[in-house]
């Protein structure tokens, strides 16, 4: 389980190396992008609180890097902070996310990236719910929702 001081470490001095990395041009990105996942997940940008995708979501399923597929969050994890964007207590895996310091737009805040495209999916804060206290405020257009297949009889 990460913890705040966890997510400080790596944000100061390293984050946990991908298994693999995937790196394209900006022009790539641009074809394999809608224009609103280009502006978030390559320019930083954030969409509207509320009236997105996943805000209201909470059927079982993995959500996925929507630039590169690299597996991020399990529903299990996602939780209601009212915040107007998905949220989760944890990642699926230590190494799923990259860390940064962000002080844009006067604050200071952890921003969270995929670890293999380094694509920005959003923020992290330490205001979640216990035991790690950890609010992963994610964009819901950088995600793909897979659902969870049905077992078997």
């Amino acid at each position: 389980m990460l913890r705040w001081k966890d997510i400080i470490y790596y944000a100061k001095y390293s984050n946990p190396e991908p298994s693999y990395r995937i790196e394209k041009t900006e022009s790539e990105w641009r074809r394999v992008l809608t224009p609103t996942q280009y502006a978030v997940l390559r320019e930083k940008g954030t969409e509207p609180p509320y009236r997105n995708a996943y805000c209201r979501s909470y059927e079982p399923g993995t959500y996925t890097c929507a630039a590169c597929g690299q597996v991020l969050f399990n529903a299990t994890e996602k939780y209601h902070a009212i915040s107007g964007w998905p949220s989760f207590t944890q990642p699926a895996s230590r190494g799923a996310i990259r860390y940064a310091f962000d002080d844009s737009h006067h604050m200071q805040r952890i921003e969270a990236l995929c670890n293999v495209c380094g694509s920005h999916l959003g923020h992290v804060f330490h205001d979640g719910p216990e035991p790690a206290g950890l609010r992963y405020c994610i964009n819901s257009v950088s995600l793909k929702k897979l659902e969870d297949e049905p077992e078997a009889p």
